[in-house]
C-alpha cells in the first residue's frame, strides 16, 4: 500500500481536486492525506484572531465570506445534487461549529479546534466526490487514530494500533481518505502536529502501516541540482539520500523539512516528491540508497554572520570552547559552521537578534571579529573522506572567489564554505559548471 499527500495547492480549486481525484483512481488501494484547501487555514487564524480580540463581528464576516467560496467550490465540485447536498451538510455544521466561538471565551484550545476544520472540510468534499465518480473511498478521521504523547511527540504505537483497527473495518475499500496536520494530544484535546505538518502525518501514516512507499505531491516542479532563478542550466535531482535531504533542507530547498520524514526514515520506506502540475515527471526519491561518488547538488543560505574570536593567552586552554558555546546557548542562537585553529575559533550564525550581546561577552574571551552579509554555498552528495578528489573540484571552481571559511568532516554529505554575499552567483554559477555540467 502507498501513501500519498496532497498539499493546500494541489486541492485548492474544485478543478484540482478533479485532477487529484484522476491521479488517485488508478485502481490500487492506497492512503490519501489531504491538507485544506490553499488560503483556509490562513483565513481561520484570522478569524481566531478576531475572536482572541473579542470581535465577533468581524469574525462572522470572514466567516459568512468563508462559507460562501466553499459554496462555490461544491457547484463546480459535484455533478448530483445528492452529493452537493450531502457535503452541504458538513459545510454547514462545520461553520455553525465556528460561529457558536463568537458567543463564548476563546482560548488556544478553541482555536486549535477552528484551525482543524480546513482538513475536515477538504477531506469530505474529497471523500463524497470519489464516491460520487462510484470510487469505494472511505473517510478515516485522523482525530481517531492520529495523537501526540504528553511530550507533544507522535505516540507512534498508539496510531499503529489505532488506525489497524480503523482500516480493518472496510476491507472493501480501495482509497482512504484522511487528514494531515490534525491530532488529539495525550489528553484527548484536539490539536496540531506543528512541525511539517500534513507531510508529517502522511510519514508517520506510512510507517504505521508499513507503506511500499510515500509520495509527497505539490505543485513545486521537483528539486534541481541548483537554483534555477540563480543559475543557468538546472537539472532535476532524481535520487538523494535521507541525509542529503536533511542537508538541503536547512538551505531552503524545496523539500521535506528533516523532521518529517523521520519516521519514513526509520522505518525505510522511500518518499517521493512529485509534481501535481506535471504527474507524469518522476520527481525525486528520497531513501537510504546512497549513490556512491556523486554529488547531487549545491544550495546556498543568505543573511549569515560570521564571528571571529582569537586568543593567544586561551592557547590550549581547557575549557575556552564551552565558554564560547555557552555564550551562544544562553541567547538560544543557534551555530551554522564552526572552524577552529590553536588560537582562536570562527562560527557563522543567521540569527542576529542577539547579536551586540554576544559580541560583548565574547570580547571578555579575546579579540572579536565580525563579517556581515556573507553567505553560505553547500555541496551536497556522497563526500566521504575515502572518495578522493571531491574537494579539489570544489575548489577549483571557487578558485576566483574569496572564500571566509570552510567546512568539512561533521557529515559524510556535505562540505560547505562561506563566502560574501555579493559573490553567491558567480560562485554557484562556477560550481554548477564544474560539478555538473563539465565546463
Amino acid at each position: 500500500m502507498k501513501v500519498l499527500k496532497f498539499g493546500g495547492t494541489s486541492v485548492g480549486s474544485a478543478q484540482r481536486m478533479k485532477d487529484v481525484a484522476r491521479l488517485i483512481m488508478d485502481g490500487e488501494k492506497k492512503v490519501v492525506v489531504l491538507s485544506a484547501m490553499s488560503g483556509t487555514t490562513n483565513t481561520l487564524v484570522e478569524i481566531s484572531d478576531y475572536l482572541y480580540k473579542k470581535n465577533p463581528e468581524g469574525a462572522n464576516d470572514i466567516i459568512n465570506k468563508l462559507e460562501q467560496n466553499y459554496r462555490k467550490h461544491l457547484a463546480e465540485l459535484f455533478a448530483t445534487e445528492e452529493y452537493r447536498q450531502k457535503t452541504q451538510e458538513v459545510l454547514e455544521s462545520v461553520f455553525n461549529s465556528i460561529r457558536a466561538y463568537t458567543k463564548d471565551l476563546f482560548t488556544l484550545f478553541e482555536e486549535k479546534v477552528v484551525l482543524a476544520q480546513g482538513e475536515i472540510i477538504s477531506t469530505n468534499m474529497m471523500t463524497n466526490y470519489l464516491q460520487e465518480q462510484g470510487v469505494n473511498a472511505v473517510l478515516i478521521p485522523a482525530l481517531d487514530y492520529m495523537r501526540t504523547d504528553k511530550n507533544a511527540e507522535p505516540d507512534p504505537v498508539y496510531i499503529r494500533e489505532k488506525l489497524a483497527l480503523q482500516l480493518a473495518k472496510y476491507p472493501e475499500a480501495e482509497i482512504f481518505i484522511t487528514q494531515g496536520f490534525i491530532c488529539r494530544n495525550a489528553y484527548g484535546e484536539i490539536d496540531n502536529l506543528q512541525r511539517g505538518g500534513s507531510d508529517y502525518t502522511a510519514s508517520l501514516v506510512g510507517a504505521a502501516v508499513g507503506a511500499s512507499e510515500i509520495q509527497i505531491w505539490t505543485d513545486i516542479d521537483g528539486m534541481h541540482d541548483n537554483d534555477p532563478r540563480i543559475v543557468d542550466h538546472t537539472s532535476p535531482v532524481r535520487q538523494l539520500h535521507f541525509e542529503e535531504a536533511a542537508e538541503l533542507a536547512y538551505f531552503g530547498a524545496k523539500i521535506l523539512h528533516p523532521t518529517c520524514i523521520q519516521p519514513a526514515k526509520y522505518a525505510n520506506i522511500p518518499v517521493r516528491l512529485l509534481n501535481t502540475m506535471d504527474p507524469a515527471a518522476p520527481g525525486t526519491m528520497i531513501s537510504n540508497e546512497t549513490e556512491h561518488g556523486k554529488i547531487k547538488a549545491v544550495a546556498a543560505k543568505d543573511n549569515i554572520t560570521a564571528i571571529k574570536i582569537k586568543s593567544s593567552r586561551m592557547l590550549l586552554a581547557h575549557g575556552f570552547l564551552r565558554k564560547v558555546f555557552e555564550i551562544f546557548e544562553s541567547y538560544q542562537t543557534s551555530i551554522d559552521m564552526v572552524c577552529t585553529s590553536e588560537v582562536g575559533v570562527s562560527m557563522s550564525i543567521d540569527n542576529t537578534k542577539h547579536l551586540s550581546e554576544i559580541i560583548a561577552d565574547l570580547k571578555k574571551y579575546g579579540t572579536v571579529t565580525v563579517d556581515e552579509n556573507m553567505c553560505i554555498i553547500c555541496v551536497v552528495g556522497d563526500l566521504t573522506w575515502e572518495n578522493v578528489g571531491f574537494e579539489t573540484r570544489a575548489l577549483q571552481a571557487l578558485k576566483d572567489v574569496p572564500v571566509r571559511m570552510i567546512s568539512y568532516g561533521g557529515s559524510n554529505y556535505n562540505i560547505s564554505f562561506l563566502i560574501r554575499e555579493e559573490d553567491k552567483k558567480r560562485a554557484l554559477q562556477n560550481l554548477s559548471d564544474t560539478l555538473f555540467n563539465n565546463k
